[in-house]
């Protein structure tokens, strides 16, 4: 029976540490283990979705500096525009402004050869009462001869 009970003793023995292993270490060690293997699946898990939102963030960066640069381009070829406006329209202005001013010129050069004619035409007229004058040996009277003198003046 030693044989019997020692076997039996140790059957019971065993048991007994198996099922504190199951309950003190092996489930305790399992429910550690399973919650690890969960923690890294969050941590892949949350790798990826990491990755995705950077290729996202990426993405739109990119778009964003390329539409930074199409605006840039934009205003750039508008400022050029306007610059070219601009010089058009001072050439424009200094066009008329210069042709205003020779106009005026052209002006007053007609008025003072106009002016110098009328001197012209008074002097020569002068000079016919004068020569009439002598010729006659009697001088003219010049206000009594007005009406003359406007036509000879007229004449010339």
């Amino acid at each position: 029976m030693s044989i019997s009970a020692t076997l039996i003793a140790q059957i019971i023995a065993f048991v007994l540490l198996i099922w504190f292993v199951n309950k003190v270490l092996w489930g305790p060690l399992t429910g550690m283990m399973a919650e690890r293997q969960k923690r890294i699946a969050d941590g892949l898990a949350a790798s990826d979705k990491g990755k995705h939102e950077l290729e996202l963030a990426e993405r739109r960066a990119s778009e964003k500096m390329q539409d930074a640069k199409n605006q840039a381009a934009d205003m750039l070829a508008k400022a050029e525009k306007r610059a070219s406006e601009i010089i058009e329209e001072s050439k424009e202005q200094a066009r008329t402004e210069g042709e205003r001013i020779v106009s005026a010129a052209r002006a007053e050069i007609e008025q003072e050869l106009n002016r110098s004619r009328e001197q012209l035409r008074n002097e020569v007229a002068m000079l016919a009462v004068a020569g009439a004058a002598k010729i006659l040996d009697r001088e003219v009277d010049a206000k009594a001869h007005q009406k003359l003198i406007q036509d000879l003046v007229a004449q010339a």
